[in-house]
């Protein structure tokens, strides 16, 4: 039996011959400003990623990173092989290409955004509210073209066919050509491309990589990234159910029935509950929805409240929801392949089994685990996947993990269900401490760690801090070689949360002793222990978008007061050299380095 990837190829073709011979598009126009940019013309005939207009853009990635922005709106495909209209935005950065050849073009597959028009990247970016910020500005600082497909639906009148992967596959294709055909930008069709994505967008990465040499031959791919994948639809269907990313299978159900409308009845299937849920999700954005159907279980909005299993068992919905699964195509070019560990909506496992079957069909894939949840891992990984795209562009030779035997990752997520926990095990700390009447630094080692459980739904932090103790110099009188020991008191406190818009607020405290010990002065060999008599304070505040939380940015800064130590006979001296107000601190807390398998 043919699989409905070929019958629908062979469907696709029919309809071309189908068209008169010489009808085309036009040439692309500047399209109107405003929202009005979004309405749909007109459409006949023409190729896949043909430009139909396009016009100025600014856009905010919160770095001076960009040269020139476009908008477009250009021709594309739907899973069904249908012609669809899409829009998007094509970035030139400031920065040269130092690297051979042409300057890359990368195609940036976005993760969930929601499913209202507004929610769409292009109007996001040009707003400076795109949660994803910082991964653009990362390659736009490497020098490549970066090129942001809004997937289809945010068109006006249109709803998102989120998760409907081989559409949002063939909108991140398309836009190469479409940026290629922007008058003046610069953009080459034959300069190497990449994609690369995170959850909805390594999924949409890594269908691109399996039609890529059937649906765009002619593109000069060469390589993509693909994180946070899910691959395996009923699996991460069974793993959202219930849970924290329950508004994840909520979009799913609404963007799939949107591309399958025969296969999955929405209106027969959804209860009266169901279509105001619906109703709600198609008004939000990703974050609003997060909040507002956290641990809701599907069959709260089916008629006679139906399950997930009995929702699968309807041989069409099957149909339709088994038809977004990965590894039936072999990827075209290398993939990079990546997953949190800790993983809370988008479960390891099942992204594990995608690499034995691309690794089945003698792919080249490396395969990185990170030690965090899924939103940390979006941004951890993102100088990872810099490096290995600047790898690929050189033409080193791939590291293909396909041969590794070590034995395959297990999920170490919080529970599903319950309260919104993000978890940091570990993770190091970086640390200076300025001080003032000394004028001088301490830095603390660099195995220095901090653990956290930063509740999202109380609203709650709780973490502790570990210092090794260490050797350092103080400029009292002379360089004194001392000891030091940061003993905390008590766990790190503190509220912690998440807004609708994305941004992260923290505000807790952590306590600690400072021990100072030393041998003596020079040839006066008399030791000395100086210990605080009341814990030094640390405030632990910040406020941030959220990709901040795995890029390496999160960084707590502030003044606090030693209080008088208790030195024996040194406790003069050191009470008027380094007790005090005016004591700077910054706290830098990373994720742990990620292991390849």
């Amino acid at each position: 039996m043919m699989s409905k990837r070929i019958l629908k190829a062979g469907y696709i073709g029919l309809l071309a011959s189908m068209l008169p011979v010489g009808v085309a598009m036009a040439a692309p126009s500047v399209g109107p400003s405003g929202m009005d940019f979004y309405e749909v013309p007109s459409i006949y005939a023409g190729s896949n990623g043909d430009l139909i207009w396009y016009r100025s853009a600014t856009v905010d990635v919160g770095a001076s990173v960009v040269s020139k922005a476009w908008n477009v709106m250009y021709r594309s495909t739907d899973s069904l092989g249908a012609t669809n209209t899409v829009t998007g935005t094509v970035i030139v950065p400031n920065a040269a290409w130092t690297g051979p050849g042409e300057r890359p073009t990368l195609s940036y597959a976005v993760g969930t955004h929601g499913l209202a028009q507004g929610c769409a990247p292009s109007l996001q970016l040009a707003g400076g509210t795109d949660y994803e910020n910082r991964n653009i500005a990362a390659a736009l600082a490497k020098g490549y073209a970066v090129l942001v497909t809004d997937n289809a639906g945010y068109t006006t009148g249109d709803s998102p066919t989120y998760l409907a992967g081989e559409s949002q596959a063939h909108a991140a294709l398309d836009i190469f050509t479409a940026a290629s055909q922007i008058p003046n930008a610069g953009i080459s069709a034959n300069a190497p491309a990449v994609i690369w994505g995170y959850s909805q967008g390594g999924q949409t990465a890594s269908w691109a990589g399996e039609v890529q040499k059937s649906y765009a031959p002619d593109l000069n791919l060469v390589a993509i990234a693909a994180g946070g994948t899910p691959a395996d639809f009923p699996s991460t269907a069974a793993y959202l159910d219930g849970s924290a990313g329950a508004s994840f299978l909520l979009g799913a159900v609404v963007g799939l029935a949107e591309q399958y409308p025969d296969d999955i009845p929405l209106d027969e299937l959804a209860s009266a509950n169901g279509h105001a849920a619906i109703a709600v999700a198609k008004d939000q954005c990703v974050f609003e929805s997060l909040f507002d159907f956290m641990n809701d279980s599907i069959s709260e909005y089916t008629v006679g409240s139906k399950g997930l299993t009995e929702l699968l068992a309807i041989p069409s919905v099957n149909d339709a929801v088994t038809a977004q699964n990965l590894g039936d195509g072999k990827p075209s070019v290398p993939v990079y392949q990546y997953h949190g560990q800790a993983d809370e909506f988008i479960e390891i496992e099942q992204h594990a089994a995608l690499k034995k079957r691309y690794c089945g069909k003698f792919a080249k894939v490396t395969f990185d685990i990170f030690p965090s949840e899924h939103i940390v891992t979006q941004f951890q990984a993102a100088p990872h996947v810099l490096e290995w795209f600047d790898e690929r562009f050189a033409g080193t030779s791939v590291d293909n993990s396909c041969y590794s035997f070590s034995q395959a990752p297990k999920s170490n997520a919080n529970p599903g269900g319950g309260d919104f926990v993000v978890s940091l095990n570990d993770w190091n700390l970086g640390a200076t401490i300025h001080l003032a009447t000394l004028d001088q630094d301490v830095i603390l080692p660099e195995d220095s760690s901090l653990t956290a459980d930063t509740n999202i739904t109380q609203g709650t932090l709780m973490g502790s801090m570990s210092v090794p103790d260490f050797d350092t110099k103080l400029n009292i009188l002379v360089n004194l070689d001392v000891n030091l020991s940061i003993e905390p008191v008590g766990p790190i406190t503190g509220t912690a949360g998440l807004s609708r818009d994305g941004m992260l607020n923290i505000d807790g405290q952590a306590d600690a002793n400072v021990l100072i010990n030393a041998a003596g002065f020079g040839w006066l060999k008399l030791p000395f222990n100086c210990t605080t008599t009341s814990p030094v304070a640390f405030p632990i505040a910040y406020e941030g978008p959220i990709g901040d939380l795995g890029a390496g940015y999160l960084e707590f800064n502030g003044t606090t007061e030693f209080s008088e130590l208790q030195c024996g006979w040194m406790t003069s001296l050191f009470n008027s050299l380094v007790a005090g107000p005016g004591q700077q601190y910054q706290f830098t807390v990373t994720p742990p380095a990620p292991t390849r398998w």
